[in-house]
């Protein structure tokens, strides 16, 4: 009897090494099992989900689940839908362009002209202050500001720079870029200000006692410590105006559509099978836009 409770008290012992030691060897990985299960359940299988749908059936009434290639076909021979994917991509590279020009000379001003911590903090949050109004009501505030009676073109009246009024800033491309830009310009100054603020000051003073230019300390120096914070600021305008759709319908009057009206409108017409084509041919882009940020540097090692 003693020698079986030795031997049952052994076998718990080395039960218990043992689960010490495969928590010791595999701690880290299981650490991952909640985040890996959220993934595939609400990112791969929707992603599965949309690009087997993309093949359906898809009928003026009905859809049904024999696969065929109309709806790409469909797609890629419109100029409509064709021109739409280019429209697309032309006014994201513009908001792009115009986030990062805004945004740059604003993150270096605050992080590094202002050296007080608590003043970076207050010039960050004003930046965030309209994001504390809801989107639609920002995106309506430019239509009574871009109309052919709004506020910018009555001032350019008065002043005597203009005899007419400018009718190009509302319902038009142009009218969609600012409205973008002015949504998602923060996203662009954020990051950079927070890679600004993190470089080491004794760099520079560094580099200006061994006589470098302001200019030449930018591009050696500044420029570089902060290329991961565009980096990301690039990627959080990208995935957002990629997928637009409400700021190109208030400023557009419907007249500009974007892959993201395109998709708003078959799902509103019940066309699952052509939406999830869009929706498919987004996803691609944006994992290929991101892929390419992400080649421009190593995010891991800098941040």
């Amino acid at each position: 009897m003693a020698d079986s409770t030795a031997d049952m008290a052994a076998g718990t012992a080395h039960a218990a090494r043992d689960g010490r030691g495969f928590l010791a060897r595999h701690g880290n990985y299981l650490l991952l099992v909640p985040g890996v299960i959220w993934m595939i359940l609400f990112l791969v299988v929707p992603l599965g989900m949309m690009v087997y749908v993309s093949f359906w059936t898809q009928t003026t009434f009905s859809i049904s689940s024999d696969l065929t290639l109309q709806s790409w076909i469909t797609f890629f021979s419109s100029d409509t839908y064709f021109g739409a994917l280019l429209r697309t991509l032309k006014i994201w590279l513009y908001v792009l362009v115009l986030t990062f020009v805004i945004g740059y000379p604003t993150a270096l001003f605050i992080g590094q002209v202002v050296r007080n911590k608590t003043v970076q903090t207050v010039l960050l949050v004003t930046c965030v202050i309209p994001f504390w109004t809801s989107f639609l009501i920002r995106v309506l505030a430019w239509r009574p500001m871009l109309g052919v009676e709004g506020a910018i073109n009555i001032l350019l009246q008065k002043f005597g720079l203009i005899a007419e009024p400018i009718e190009v800033l509302l319902f038009t491309e142009l009218s969609v870029v600012i409205g973008m830009v002015q949504i998602y310009v923060v996203f662009m100054v954020g990051p950079i200000a927070f890679m600004l603020a993190r470089i080491d000051e004794s760099l520079i003073e560094a580099a200006r006692d061994l006589g470098a230019s302001t200019w030449t300390i930018f591009r050696k120096i500044i420029f570089p410590l902060s290329l991961p914070g565009v980096v990301v600021g690039a990627i959080f305008v990208s995935v957002m105006v990629l997928g637009e759709f409400a700021t190109a319908s208030a400023l557009s009057g419907r007249k500009v559509n974007l892959l993201g009206n395109i998709i708003v409108t078959q799902v509103g017409s019940l066309k699952w099978a052509f939406a999830a084509v869009i929706g498919v041919i987004l996803t691609v882009i944006m994992a290929v836009v991101i892929t390419g940020l992400l080649r421009i540097v190593n995010l891991r090692r800098a941040l």
